[in-house]
C-alpha cells in the first residue's frame, strides 16, 4: 500500500518513516511545510496519515476524499470548524480519527468508563497529562477522549461537567465536576492520569508512554485497517475491536 505521511518532518512523522520501511505499507510522499519536504502528495497514493498541525487537516482530508483514499488523522486541537471538513470528508471515504493510537491508551479508555460508572460521582475526578515544551495545544486530545469516558461512565454531558484547571476564589468543588489540567516540560512524550478520589480512598488509574513508536505503529495498522471500508468517521477503538 503507498502511502503519504503528512506532517513527517515533525516527531510523529520521522517515527511514522522509520516504522513503516521494511513493511507492506510504503512511504512515498513526505509532506510538510518544512524545507526538502513535498508540499503535497501525488497520484497514485492510496492512504494518508495526518500528524500536522490542525490548521492544515481540512485541505488534506478534502483532498483524500475527492480522491477517494483512506485518511488517517491523529492530530489533535481541531476546531469545530476544522472539524466539518472531517465530517464532510467523511462521508466520502473511511477517516480513522483519534486523539492517541497506542493500545493501551485504548484499554485505559474502556477502564475508565468502566470505574466512572461504577464509583459515580461520590467520587471526584481529576485527570492530569504531561507532554514535551514543544506540545501546542492543551489539554491533549487523549486527556480530552478520557474526560469523555468519564462522562459516558457517568452518562452526563462533559461539556456541562467539565473544568479545565483552577484560578483563584473558586469556593467548594462542585459534586460530579470533571476537572482536567494540563503538564508541560521536558521531553516527556506522554503522561495520563485518571484519579477517582472519595472520601475513604484514591484509585488511579495511568499510563505513561515511554516511546512514540507506541503511537506510530497504531497510526500505520489504522490506515492498513481502513483501506477498503466503508466511508465515514471511525476511532482506534474499531481498528482495535473494542467498540
Amino acid at each position: 500500500m503507498k502511502i503519504a505521511i503528512v506532517g513527517a518532518a515533525g516527531r510523529m512523522g520521522r517515527k511514522l518513516i522509520e516504522l513503516a520501511e521494511g513493511t507492506e505499507l510504503e512511504v512515498v510522499a513526505k509532506v510538510d511545510v518544512a524545507e526538502g519536504y513535498e508540499r503535497t502528495w501525488g497520484a497514485g497514493v492510496e492512504g494518508v496519515i495526518d500528524f500536522s498541525y490542525h490548521t492544515g487537516v481540512p485541505a488534506g482530508v478534502t483532498k483524500a476524499a475527492q480522491e477517494g483514499i483512506a485518511y488517517v488523522i491523529g492530530t489533535t486541537g481541531i476546531t469545530a470548524e476544522e472539524q466539518k471538513a472531517v465530517d464532510a470528508a467523511a462521508k466520502r471515504i473511511p477517516v480513522v480519527q483519534s486523539g492517541n493510537y497506542s493500545l493501551g491508551v485504548n484499554l485505559l479508555l474502556e477502564l475508565v468508563k468502566k470505574a466512572a460508572t461504577i464509583l459515580g460521582p461520590d467520587y471526584d475526578v481529576e485527570i492530569t497529562e504531561m507532554h514535551h515544551r514543544h506540545k501546542k495545544d492543551a489539554p491533549s486530545g487523549t486527556a480530552l477522549m478520557l474526560a469523555k469516558s468519564v462522562a459516558s461512565g457517568r452518562a452526563v454531558s462533559l461539556d456541562e461537567k467539565a473544568i479545565y484547571g483552577r484560578k483563584g476564589d473558586i469556593g467548594e468543588r462542585p459534586v460530579g465536576e470533571i476537572a482536567v489540567h494540563a503538564l508541560r516540560g521536558g521531553s516527556v512524550v506522554g503522561d495520563h492520569t485518571v484519579m477517582f478520589a472519595g472520601d475513604l480512598e484514591r484509585v488511579e488509574l495511568t499510563h505513561k508512554a515511554q516511546d512514540r513508536a507506541a503511537f506510530a505503529a497504531g497510526a500505520l495498522k489504522a490506515l492498513a485497517w481502513a483501506k477498503g471500508r466503508a466511508a465515514g468517521i471511525y476511532t482506534m477503538r474499531d481498528v482495535l475491536g473494542f467498540a
